[in-house]
């Protein structure tokens, strides 16, 4: 069960005017389950895209990339669940490229406008002529209120849809934002095996959807970890329709530009979090603070050294405070002029060691108090400078191998 973490409302979920959505069963790997998505941009929207950066990318993810970086205005998103089309050669390529092409037949649109995104099994050929014979149905179920249908129908070890909604101002303006992700396993920051879709229908100049992406992507899909795995298909996608009427933003320095970063990324985290508290065989959901760094970047490393762990995460697991495997993380995160006798640890509200060394005061059964908690944070003081960065993860149990021995059966 995912940590303290239930699926929204779908009646909670704010359609975004400019979108359309159409789940349908294809019958890519299961039958009986919808696992084909569309969507449906109207013309004028703005979409930003950030990938794993797995050199050894899906045939869908290589076609993404170069349809943004050619500055194609993308007009639909094309998704199916079950097969990764990954590790496919150029096979792989050719039926990725002939569902965009039936997409793009089939929307009266060019094959350049339509962004594909598989996730599931790795080195199994896409069955792409049954999500080219479900595209039709999909087109006709196509409605702006199918935000949760998507959220289930991506969806492949997630044992809970994963989807997110607020309103704000900006400009004047109440704007939108609705997103979905997926993800449970092989999680790990730049990106995960996760796929992630927002909208909104802000209005944003397209030369800066992609820095805008970028940094709502560090904020929060590359701040999170399950188990370290680098996955070959992981995919962000924000969408803007400029429906809302705000004056378009050409700067994320303007005050308009601010309001709708924060609010993006308040969507975002909150769906990379809950990937984490689905994360598979969860049972604990980790903050992890590291304060006190000379930069972001090495605030980062060190709490992916935490992070990463399998003795750390599996003493959370256990809810044993057997805190030294975390001073050990720090010290081989790979800061070759740290200074341990700077370094000060907590547990929640517990101060654990101080200047390199347990604190006298420390007592385990205060750690043991703060382990056997759903939720936990750790804070690590370096004593190096200014500089902070959060990461969120989740432990390791038993679980998390029996879903991975028998993910393929």
């Amino acid at each position: 069960m995912p940590v303290n973490f239930s699926a929204a409302d779908p009646a909670s979920l704010h359609p975004i005017a400019g979108v359309r959505i159409g789940t349908v069963e294809a019958g890519v790997r299961k039958k009986n389950r919808k696992d084909v998505t569309l969507f449906l941009l109207d013309e004028g929207t703005s979409v930003g895209g950030v990938f794993t950066s797995n050199r050894f990318c899906a045939a869908p993810v290589q076609i993404c990339q170069k349809q943004l970086a050619a500055g194609h205005a993308v007009r639909a998103l094309i998704i199916n669940t079950g097969n990764a089309n990954a590790g496919t050669g150029a096979d792989g390529y050719a039926r990725a490229e002939a569902v965009c092409q039936a997409v793009a037949a089939q929307l009266q649109l060019q094959p350049q406008q339509v962004l594909p995104f598989s996730t599931g099994v790795i080195m199994e050929a896409l069955p792409h002529e049954r999500i080219i014979a479900a595209l039709p149905a999909a087109e006709q179920n196509a409605a702006p209120a199918n935000w949760g249908d998507a959220a289930t129908a991506i969806m492949t070890t997630d044992t809970v849809a994963k989807a997110h909604s607020l309103q704000a101002q900006v400009g004047g303006k109440t704007i939108s934002i609705t997103g979905i992700s997926k993800g449970a396993g092989m999680i790990r920051p730049n990106m995960a095996t996760m796929l992630g879709f927002m909208a909104t229908d802000a209005a944003v100049a397209p030369a800066i959807m992609q820095t805008l992406t970028r940094r709502v992507a560090d904020a929060s899909f590359n701040s999170v970890t399950v188990d370290g795995d680098t996955s070959t298909n992981d995919s962000f996608i924000i969408a803007a329709t400029g429906r809302a009427g705000n004056a378009p933003i050409a700067s994320l320095e303007s005050a308009d530009g601010q309001a709708l970063l924060a609010a993006l990324t308040q969507v975002a985290q909150y769906l990379a979090q809950a990937i984490v508290r689905d994360g598979e065989g969860a049972t604990k959901f980790i903050t992890i603070r590291i304060e006190g760094g000379q930069s972001e970047p090495e605030c980062k490393q060190v709490a992916y050294a935490i992070a990463h762990s399998p003795l750390v995460k599996t003493a959370f697991f256990a809810s044993d405070p057997n805190l030294g495997r975390i001073l050990a993380a720090v010290g081989y995160a790979g800061i070759a002029d740290l200074d341990q006798s700077q370094i000060e640890l907590y547990l929640d509200d517990v101060h654990v060691a101080t200047k390199g060394g347990r604190k006298p005061e420390y007592r385990e059964e205060d750690g043991q108090r703060v382990m056997a908690q759903s939720e936990i944070t750790v804070r690590v003081g370096l004593g190096r400078g200014d500089a902070a960065a959060t990461v969120w993860t989740c432990d390791l149990s038993h679980e998390y191998v029996t879903i991975n021995a028998d993910y393929r059966s």
